[in-house]
């Protein structure tokens, strides 16, 4: 078998226990995206539950993971230079009345759990959960 067999097809990254109450696990998703797409791998995350909040505009550029002088935003930034495509799951932004608002500039596509879950259910695709 040749290395093109185990080559994965792309990363779908779900965070799911990412919110902004818990700043400290929100940098990682994000450094692990930018890597995955630096190293040319299509990257897609997905936000979900609580986690929509952080598309809410300065909501992530007020957060810092730890002592880190990048904020939560700087890192989702670097993850979408680098090629990763965020989707805001529709009934979570719903929930949580951001449905109507505006998002950050970085969130382009609305995808949810179908979406994820296609991805998850193609072997040629890794998935992470955060």
């Amino acid at each position: 078998m040749s290395d093109a067999n185990f080559t994965a097809a792309g990363i779908a990254i779900l965070l799911w226990a990412s919110e902004p109450e818990a700043p400290h696990r929100l940098a990682t998703p994000f450094f692990h995206a930018a890597a995955a797409a630096a190293l040319d791998m299509p990257v897609e995350v997905y936000f979900t539950a609580r986690s929509v909040r952080l598309l809410e505009p300065g909501v992530a550029a007020a957060l810092r993971a730890s002592e880190h002088p990048k904020t939560v935003y700087d890192a989702m930034r670097e993850a979408v230079a680098h090629g990763a495509v965020f989707y805001a799951c529709s009934d979570a932004l719903a929930a949580h009345g951001l449905a109507a608002g505006p998002l950050i500039p970085e969130c382009t596509r609305r995808g949810g759990a179908v979406q994820f879950m296609a991805r998850a259910a193609d072997l040629r695709w890794r998935t992470l959960v955060f």
